[in-house]
């Protein structure tokens, strides 16, 4: 691939050479009225807090400078102590690097820093997490001092005035580090452990993103909106099985390789453009992979079995290459197609004056989107406890989120990544309580008078995972207990703050008076997402509200729920909380294979038929595609041939079965009476009524 550094404006007149793997799909230079929309996009984003004043700036560089005399001077002290020449003390080195969203010149206000201390040879892991550990302790400004260890990637956290700082730790083969060290070269991971591979890869990363690109300050500003987009609208966590921070830089960069000489207005449209046509699971590069000599396992779908199930590959750009979206679901990959179709339609509008930026960013209103909700529960008697507690249940949500959609009778299982604390309705004054709630879509069923659905081993092995990983890592404490509870939509006023579930109903009745006329925008489920106040605690400030809800299609909105109450959850010896509600239940998963789901085929009315020709090309000499079934529009089709005159009634069953009757493959579950788990069953019950 050839590659260059920057566009001179000396070479202008030369053939202008590609970036990534395929040529631009568009060289035109923006027009007056482009840089006016930019203008606008930026004033859009500055309510949200996206933009670091320079008061700001200037401090996060000078905690920074700090850090980094502070790694010299401790350096310097364990060569010392290991007894190196005085003259190679004087010049033994070690540098802070940064990465992230740092880095790449993207941070909002508030965000903490990632950063790496790189070391020289005679510096081990052990004295990064002990003596300069102890060190950190001396400080003043150093506060929420804490170590993880063993932590895939090992990390120590911290705030360093008011700063808060994720530091990594990386030895390298050298006899000293010198301040002009480039970690770019792949030389410099040669005889290097894991633990330090992983370290550097943030770094080499980014700073290969930012090589990558065309014009940096157009892929800063679109990157920043990007970012904003994703997190107003729900779909920025990677671990909840969407995109993290890195995966949307990637994605940013890709579309500024294929209209590199367009501004960020543009390069937003034309984001939602490529990406709402994009053919999944055709992988999304860079760069072509490279070949090394040090045989690192990297993403490669013709070696590796695993890779192939891989249904969003978006892929790093330094070696060792892997890929950054491994979490994401049939379902969370459904989300994101669909808000790839609805941020096209809503940038189209914008281009041609028909809507402001501002619309861009409204959320989804998630709690009317669906008919059923698993709401899940993690709760424990301090709150030190708590956020230990809900980081590890946090962490395997998506395991249950896989295990509900494998189910054949679910089409859709979408979680929240906003959690909430506990009402005090529904947990003891004394407990810390977090909920995540996760809306279930089912799939119609084709001539059968009666089709059972059993959620139980689903649910039940999810909470028998997290207990066991507690378990496996003596995290379990006292007051430690994980819940799950069926809930319909009508119900969600005694999990949610009445306000927050009032001004959305509210909102909905507006708009049915006064925007009837107004776009309305179709998930893949057929049903339709909604806007409502933000939920995202990084970005407190409401939005306007926006199109109503359409009544969706399938089985849901032609359902009605009974529940048959066969008793309540058991209460475990130990436990001084009251039963629980007969819909509730506690549950857990083990880690599933991976699945793929049809491709679904995404369409544009807004662009022009040489540009959409051009972008199916690229799309389709990025990677070769693979066969797949048929495509979830012929699945839908087929759903409604079904008898509309027939009644779904949805019977929800709670019976409570033995310990025994669910046994466990895997090792023991903890014993030990500040556990509460409770084996119940969760059944439904779907007959047709004519």
């Amino acid at each position: 691939m050839k590659e260059m550094s920057s566009v001179m404006p000396c070479r202008q007149q030369q053939p202008q050479k590609h970036y990534g793997i395929t040529s631009a799909i568009s060289l035109a230079s923006p027009r007056d009225i482009d840089h006016q929309y930019t203008d606008k996009l930026c004033d859009a984003m500055k309510p949200f807090g996206v933009f670091e004043d320079e008061e700001e700036l200037n401090h996060r560089l000078a905690v920074l400078g700090k850090l980094n005399n502070f790694v010299k001077e401790w350096i310097a002290e364990i060569s010392e102590l290991k007894n190196l020449p005085p003259s190679a003390i004087s010049c033994v080195g070690g540098k802070i690097f940064t990465f992230g969203s740092y880095r790449l010149g993207v941070h909002t206000k508030g965000a903490d820093i990632d950063a790496l201390c790189v070391a020289p040879r005679h510096v081990e892991r052990t004295d990064f997490f002990q003596s300069f550990f102890e060190k950190l302790k001396q400080l003043e400004e150093i506060k929420d001092l804490r170590a993880v260890e063993d932590a895939f990637v090992p990390v120590i956290k911290f705030k360093f005035d008011g700063i808060e700082i994720d530091l990594l730790f990386a030895r390298l083969a050298l006899q000293s580090i010198p301040d002009n060290l480039d970690l770019r070269g792949d030389s410099i991971l040669r005889n290097l452990d894991i633990r330090c591979i992983r370290s550097l890869n943030g770094c080499r990363v980014t700073d290969e993103i930012l090589y990558l690109v065309p014009n940096k300050e157009n892929f800063r500003l679109t990157l920043r909106a990007i970012k904003l987009w994703a997190k107003r609208r729900g779909i920025y966590s990677n671990m909840l099985g969407f995109l993290g921070g890195v995966s949307w830089a990637m994605l940013v960069a890709r579309t500024c390789q294929l209209y590199p000489n367009a501004v960020a207005a543009t390069l937003v449209h034309k984001f939602f453009l490529v990406f709402s046509k994009w053919e999944w699971p055709n992988p999304v590069l860079l760069k072509q992979p490279e070949e090394s000599n040090l045989n690192l396992p990297v993403w490669d779908p013709r070696v590796n079995i695993s890779d192939r199930y891989h249904l969003m590959p978006i892929i790093t750009p330094a070696y060792p290459q892997q890929n950054s979206t491994y979490n994401v679901s049939t379902s969370t990959r459904s989300i994101m197609s669909e808000e790839f179709k609805y941020g096209l339609s809503v940038t189209d509008e914008i281009l041609q004056g028909k809507a402001e930026w501002h619309r861009l960013f409204e959320p989804p209103n998630f709690f009317q989107k669906y008919k059923h909700y698993i709401v899940l529960t993690a709760s424990a008697s301090t709150e030190e406890n708590h956020l230990e507690w809900i980081g590890l249940v946090e962490s395997k949500i998506r395991v249950l989120v896989g295990n509900l959609e494998r189910n054949e009778y679910i089409t859709l299982a979408h979680v929240n990544p906003q959690s909430f604390p506990g009402s005090k309705e529904n947990r003891n004054e004394n407990d810390f309580v977090s909920m995540w709630f996760i809306g279930i879509s089912f799939k119609k069923v084709e001539n059968a008078e009666s089709v059972n659905i059993d959620l139980t081993y689903d649910i039940q092995s999810f909470t028998d995972t997290v207990y066991r990983q507690a378990s496996n890592i003596n995290m379990i404490k006292d007051g430690m207990k994980i819940e799950a509870t069926h809930v319909k939509k009508k119900q969600l006023h005694q999990y949610l703050p009445a306000e927050l579930v009032q001004r959305k109903k509210r909102s909905l009745e507006l708009n049915r008076s006064s925007n009837g006329g107004s776009s309305k925008r179709i998930c893949l489920d057929n049903s339709q997402l909604d806007t409502s106040r933000d939920t995202d605690s990084g970005t407190p400030f409401s939005s306007p509200v926006s199109e109503p809800s359409k009544p969706a299609s399938d089985t849901d909105d032609s359902m009605t729920c009974t529940v048959k109450d066969q008793g309540m959850s058991i209460p475990v010896i130990g436990s001084t909380k009251p039963p629980s509600p007969p819909a509730s239940s506690i549950i857990s998963t083990t880690a599933p294979a991976a699945s793929v789901k049809p491709n679904t085929t995404s369409t544009s009315t807004s662009s022009p038929k040489d540009e959409v020709n051009g972008l199916e090309d690229s799309v389709k000499r990025a990677a070769r595609k693979r066969p797949h079934s048929p495509t979830e529009e012929d699945l839908i089709k087929r759903h409604k041939d079904t008898e509309v005159n027939r009644k779904l009634t949805v019977h929800l069953q709670l019976s409570i079965l033995p310990s025994m009757e669910l046994p466990d493959a895997s090792s023991p579950l903890p014993a030990s009476n500040s556990c509460r788990v409770v084996k119940n069953s969760i059944k439904l019950a779907l007959n047709r009524h004519r």
